[in-house]
């Protein structure tokens, strides 16, 4: 007998319980798109968030 591929790692499962999940996460796997879709745009914002800058800027800094 081969070891299953899923297992109960706290509690007890049925062995109809675990088929249930096995199938639903099968179904999932298959519904999901083979290829994916192309995304227009940038990967990040092109603008700095304030929030995300130090808090000290030189005065004669480029940036203030």
């Amino acid at each position: 007998m081969t070891p299953p591929d899923i297992r109960v790692e706290k509690g007890h499962a049925e062995p109809e319980e675990v088929a249930a999940i096995t199938a639903i996460l099968l179904a999932r796997a298959a519904a999901q798109p083979a290829v994916p879709t192309a995304r227009r745009g940038r990967d990040k914002a092109g603008w700095r968030r304030l929030e995300r800058t130090p808090g000290f800027r030189a005065p004669h800094s480029w940036q203030g």
